[in-house]
């Protein structure tokens, strides 16, 4: 597909073409589209920082039949992409998704090449597989990418109003994967030090930050218009067509209606923060969050309002967070630190249920009771000894950021009384450990054998498998690993063009959807760990190109 079809751009005290509620990865990538096409845009963002949870993200961006892969010599196709979607997704969802899998396969790496030529971005393959590469379709290099580092001056007067991260964001997400800052931050900062000293003077950051200041800056140069401080309450629409005009927006305690004359489209987030929503959806104990404080539902409430289909509410990106402080407040911040050689992660009943180092534990971790709908593992517990606590230095600096989290006793039975598990059952569970790991292969759940694990953690070392530690030092530790997570993944039903669509089927005309605020395609089984900044790109570019063409 080329560029998005030209319009004519009213004059500048006409309504809007687009209005673009949101300013993240989706949000953007939207804009960026249709001002490209010729649109007149305007972005609505409710608080005053720009760049929303993709801003605070790592920003591994999965992005199959991409031209850097190719340019690389390595091969993929449209085909095998489909083939491992329908493999490596739950059961049933091909179903309902294939449709969109298919739009997403033709359009992302489109959305690359777009982004690349029309903003200051540069992305570079990322040396990682996907996450279930056995799979059919599955490959061990080519679909992951992050962006490259890119100084927030570009930004200007705008940069003090770019959302930071509790990630070291001076770290590239390459670095983060090939030289281990968290497990090893004193070496990695000595290995990179020109690097870093030279983004320091230049204010230059990567991952979440260089993804966002790289398409603020894009949507600047084609003529969008940005507002902050600018919270849309409800969406306009015609009663006599039942299309989406405009939207009424909150400015300075005043409150008015804004017409957009070709479309709007929802990029506004998950939900994650609107507390009763979030445990309607996800019933049990709720973990850290770790995303904008501002994720609290509002695209997913005003579809709702004037009947779009609500579908996927259950998803989420769902994550181990450590301890940190955001804003000044509680916050969570994205680490694998489960996966240690000498820990284990158990349920309520004190019993293992996935492999700790899997990439997709988040899932594991909120498997419901199909009766029910309950959660069937929490509370869950790390469960660990003494080596530990020995390292990195980073859990240990973050732990302190939370008093009690991290819970010692002299014995397993005293931990469990601690934590309320079933004694024998704990025992029971590391000593079954215990001998997987003096035998060198987990029976259970074949830590460190799949391409995943073996490749993430450095997991063999020859025949002997490193992923494999007992547990018996004292003292023994208990770390809580409830659901904690980044972002929710449910919203507005979408078609494959990114209009949003009614309970029957029929189209909302004039609204779209993209990001964490539809239904996304992609739930809390990840396909590739940057299955979140992928596919938001591309959907925010799918709304923006065929919002253009569908509404002239």
């Amino acid at each position: 597909m080329s560029d998005p079809i030209p319009a004519s751009r009213p004059a500048s005290d006409a309504p809007p073409d687009v209005i673009v509620i949101g300013s993240g990865a989706a949000a953007l990538s939207a804009a960026l589209a249709a001002s490209v096409g010729g649109a007149s845009v305007l972005i609505l963002e409710k608080s005053e920082k720009v760049g929303g949870t993709s801003a605070m993200s790592g920003a591994g961006t999965w992005v199959p039949v991409n031209h850097h892969a190719r340019a690389a010599g390595l091969s993929d196709s449209p085909e095998e992409v489909l083939a491992y979607l329908r493999a490596a997704s739950a059961p049933g969802w091909a179903e309902k998704e294939e449709p969109l899998w298919r739009a997403f396969v033709e359009h992302a790496p489109q959305m690359l090449e777009f982004v690349e030529r029309h903003t200051p971005l540069r992305f570079a393959l990322v040396e990682e597989p996907d996450p279930q590469a056995e799979q059919p379709g599955g490959k061990r290099l080519g679909r992951m990418l992050s962006p490259r580092p890119l100084s927030r001056r570009l930004l200007g007067p705008l940069a003090p109003k770019l959302r930071r991260s509790t990630l070291p964001h001076r770290f590239t997400y390459q670095e983060m994967v090939g030289e281990d800052p968290y497990g090893s931050p004193v070496r990695a900062a000595l290995r990179l030090w020109p690097r870093l000293l030279s983004r320091i003077l230049t204010d230059s950051a990567g991952q979440g930050n260089a993804l966002m200041i790289g398409m603020i800056r894009g949507v600047l140069d084609k003529g969008c218009r940005l507002e902050l401080g600018a919270r849309v309450v409800e969406l306009v629409v015609d009663p006599a067509s039942g299309r989406v005009e405009g939207v009424e927006v909150e400015r300075k305690g005043k409150r008015e209606r804004l017409m957009a004359r070709r479309g709007v489209v929802l990029a506004t987030g998950g939900f994650e923060w609107d507390t009763d929503l979030f445990q309607k959806n996800f019933p049990g104990p709720m973990g850290m969050r770790g995303s904008p404080p501002t994720n609290t539902g509002d695209g997913q409430k005003m579809a709702a309002k004037i009947g779009a289909a609500i579908e996927r509410m259950d998803q989420a990106n769902i994550y181990p967070l450590l301890p940190a402080r955001y804003e000044g407040k509680p916050h969570g911040m994205p680490a694998t630190y489960q996966a240690h050689p000498h820990a284990i992660v158990v349920d309520r009943n004190a019993r293992r249920f996935v492999s700790e180092y899997d990439y997709n534990i988040g899932e594991a971790i909120d498997r419901r009771d199909p009766a029910t709908g309950g959660p069937l593992h929490l509370p869950c517990w790390l469960i660990a000894d003494a080596r530990f606590l020995k390292a990195p230095l980073m859990f240990q600096w973050y732990a302190r950021k939370q008093k009690g989290w991290v819970r010692k006793a002299p014995t397993l039975r005293a931990l469990a009384a601690m934590i309320d598990l079933p004694a024998d059952a704990l025992e029971g569970t590391v000593e079954r450990f215990n001998g997987f790991a003096r035998a060198g292969r987990d029976e259970d759940f074949h830590r460190g054998e799949s391409v995943w694990e073996r490749y993430k953690t450095h997991a063999h070392d020859g025949d002997r498998n490193l992923a494999l530690g007992t547990i018996e030092q004292t003292p023994f530790v208990a770390v809580p690993l409830n659901r904690s997570t980044v972002g929710t993944k449910g919203g507005a039903r979408t078609n494959e063009r990114g209009q949003v669509l009614r309970s029957d089927g029929s189209i909302i005309p004039g609204l779209y959807c993209a990001g964490n605020a539809m239904a996304n395609p992609i739930g809390t089984r990840a396909v590739g760990a940057g299955t979140t900044i992928g596919p938001c790109l591309t959907w925010g570019y799918i709304c923006g190109t065929n919002l253009l063409r569908e509404n002239r």
